[in-house]
C-alpha cells in the first residue's frame, strides 16, 4: 500500500491510503527512529509513504519515498537541524498583510529565498484589503511592483468581501499548494471563504499586541476539490534559514541572480567589493533597496527573522 502524509501529530500520523481513499491512523516502523535524521521531522506533510496496513484504520509506515522537493525552516528547539514544513508541493503560497498583523518586507524576502533554493514557485497573496487606509495604498502598490517586476504573481484578497478569492481559487486548482504565514493574516479565514466545508478554526488579532494566535496547530493538508490539495501550517513568527550558505544566497535573489558572472570578481559579495554590478543596479534603482537590505541581512547572520 501506497500513502499520502495529511498530518503529523508528532507520533502518529494520518495518512491518505491512495487506493482506497480512506484515511489511516500510522506510525513509524522502529528501525526509523534509529537513523540520524537532520531534521526534527523525519516525516512531514506531502511525504509519499509505504504502509503495512495492521488493522482497518491502523497502518505501519515502512519507507518514504524520494522527495522531488521541500519547504524547511531552522528549527527553533534543536540546534543544527531543521524543522520541514511540507514536502513534495507545486507552489508556496506566502499570505502577507501590511496592518494587523504587519509582515515585514525582510520576512517575505527570508521565504521567498528559501521557495527559491527549492524552484518552488510562489505566489504572495496580500490579505485584508479592507484595513488598508488610502495613505498606504501607494506604498502598497510601489511594494507590490516590486515583487511583481521580478516574477512574482501578487494576488490582492478581502476574505470579508470575497474580494480577489476566485483569482486565488484558480491559482490554487489542481494544484499541492502549502499556504503560509505569520500567525492572525487570515489564511483559514481565506481557506473557509474559498471552501466553506473545510469549517477551519479561526481567532480574531488581539486589539493590544496587534498579533495573530495560533490557530492551526499541526501542519495539515487538505484534500479541496479534485488534485486540488492545500496544506494549511502553523503560523510562523520566524523563518530562520536552512541549508543555505552564505555564498548562495544573491543566487535566490532572482534581480540579483540575473547578475550572475557581471561582477569584476567572480566570488563577488555584493558588499564591499569594487565594479560589483549588483551594488551598480542598486544604485541605480533597478535592484530595490528594501530587497538588498535585505540581502545584506541575511548574509550579515542577523537575528531580523520577523
Amino acid at each position: 500500500m501506497t500513502g499520502l502524509v495529511l498530518r503529523s501529530t508528532g507520533s502518529w500520523y494520518d495518512v491518505l491510503d491512495t487506493s482506497q481513499r480512506k484515511v489511516l491512523k500510522c506510525r513509524l516502523k522502529g528501525k526509523f527512529k534509529n537513523f540520524e535524521f537532520k531534521t526534527t521531522n523525519p516525516i512531514a506533510v506531502g511525504d509519499q509513504v509505504d504502509l503495512d496496513k495492521e488493522t482497518e484504520e491502523t497502518a505501519i509506515i515502512t519507507r518514504i519515498h524520494p522527495r522531488t522537493n521541500y519547504i524547511a525552516r531552522r528549527s527553533v528547539h534543536k540546534t543544527g537541524h531543521a524543522h520541514i514544513l511540507a514536502a513534495n508541493i507545486d507552489q508556496a503560497v506566502l499570505v502577507v498583510t501590511l496592518t494587523f498583523p504587519t509582515t515585514s518586507l525582510g520576512f517575505i524576502d527570508r521565504f521567498l529565498v528559501t521557495t527559491e533554493s527549492f524552484r518552488i514557485p510562489t505566489v504572495l497573496v496580500f490579505n485584508k484589503q479592507d484595513l488598508i487606509l488610502d495613505e498606504w495604498k501607494d506604498l502598497q502598490s510601489q511594494i507590490i511592483e516590486i515583487y511583481r517586476s521580478i516574477g512574482y504573481e501578487c494576488i490582492l484578497t478581502d476574505a470579508l468581501s470575497g474580494r480577489g478569492t476566485e483569482n486565488l481559487r484558480r491559482c490554487l486548482l489542481g494544484k499541492k499548494s502549502l499556504l503560509c504565514g505569520h500567525s492572525g493574516v487570515g489564511k483559514s479565514t481565506l481557506m473557509n471563504t474559498l471552501y466553506p466545508g473545510l469549517n477551519l478554526k479561526t481567532q480574531e488579532v488581539s486589539n493590544f499586541a496587534r498579533k495573530g494566535v495560533h490557530t492551526t496547530t499541526f501542519a495539515e493538508m487538505h484534500i479541496c476539490e479534485d488534485e486540488t490539495y492545500i496544506i494549511d501550517s502553523p503560523g510562523i513568527k520566524e523563518l530562520g534559514l536552512a541549508g543555505i550558505e552564505v555564498e548562495e544566497i544573491s543566487h535566490y535573489f532572482p534581480e540579483m541572480r540575473a547578475k550572475l558572472n557581471t561582477c569584476r570578481y567572480h566570488n563577488c559579495r555584493h558588499i564591499e567589493e569594487p565594479d560589483c554590478a549588483v551594488k551598480a543596479a542598486v544604485s541605480e534603482g533597478e535592484i530595490s533597496f528594501t530587497r538588498y537590505e535585505s540581502y545584506l541581512s541575511m548574509v550579515g547572520g542577523q537575528d531580523n527573522r520577523r
